[in-house]
C-alpha cells in the first residue's frame, strides 16, 4: 500500500512539472515584458495620461501617444501576474489586485495620478 501511495505521488508530480515548469516559465516572460514597459509607464504617467487605480490597474487619464496600448498590454500582463498569486495564496484576483493597487500608491513619485479605494483621483 504505502509502495503504491509512493508510485501515485510521483507520476502525479510527474505530470504537474511540466505545468509548474510552463508556469514559471510564462510569469518570468511576464515579469521580462513588464519590465521593457517600466520606462513608457513612467513616462506616460509623468504626464499625466495614466493613473494607477485601486484595483491595482493601470487607467488612461488623458490622450497621448500609446498610452492606450501601453495601459491595455501592462493590464493584461497584470491580471495573469494577480491570478497566479491569487491561485497561489487561496484569495482572489480582486483582493490581490486592491493590495497591489496600495502597494503602488506608496511607490508612486509625486504628481502621478493615483485613485483612493472610494474612486476619487488625486495627485499624488
Amino acid at each position: 500500500m504505502k509502495t503504491l501511495l509512493v508510485r501515485l505521488l510521483c507520476i502525479s508530480f510527474f505530470f504537474c512539472l511540466p505545468a509548474l515548469t510552463t508556469q514559471a516559465q510564462d510569469l518570468g516572460a511576464l515579469k521580462a515584458s513588464m519590465s521593457q514597459r517600466i520606462p513608457a509607464i513612467d513616462a506616460l504617467k509623468a504626464k499625466g495620461a495614466l493613473g494607477e487605480n485601486n484595483q491595482g490597474y493601470l487607467e488612461v487619464r488623458a490622450e497621448a501617444e500609446g498610452a492606450t496600448e501601453v495601459a491595455a498590454a501592462e493590464n493584461k500582463d497584470r491580471a495573469q501576474v494577480y491570478a497566479a498569486i491569487a491561485k497561489q495564496t487561496g484569495s482572489s484576483t480582486e483582493q490581490v489586485g486592491q493590495a497591489r493597487a496600495k502597494q503602488l500608491v506608496s511607490a508612486s513619485a509625486s504628481g502621478v495620478w493615483v485613485q483612493r479605494s472610494n474612486g476619487d483621483w488625486y495627485k499624488k
